[in-house]
């Protein structure tokens, strides 16, 4: 499974809808692999949509979450001038990189 985020910013004055999660899920089909989502407001006008698929590949997984999140955005009017600002994994760095 993959975790991909994909960072959308809301028009000014609005925040994200609180049933986001669910806007996103109504649109996914059976190619796009989901298994979740998950929502977390990063600022007053910005939000992390998180996308776990179960997709083939990092690369499928990226591209299936940046289709279905697209498609959503375009579609549902409560998302109506909201901006898809980034879609991609995360690295996150393992205790064999060093880091404390």
């Amino acid at each position: 499974m993959y975790l991909v985020h994909a960072r959308l910013r809301a028009p000014v004055g609005r925040g994200a809808p609180p049933d986001l999660a669910e806007l996103v899920r109504a649109h996914a089909a059976e190619a796009d692999a989901l298994e979740h989502v998950s929502v977390h407001r990063t600022a007053p006008d910005e939000v992390t949509v998180g996308v776990f698929s179960l997709a083939e590949s990092l690369l499928e997984a990226e591209g299936r979450a940046a289709g279905l999140v697209g498609r959503a955005v375009a579609a549902e009017p409560e998302l109506d001038g909201f901006a898809v600002l980034s879609v991609g994994a995360t690295l996150v760095p393992g205790p064999w990189w060093g880091f404390e």
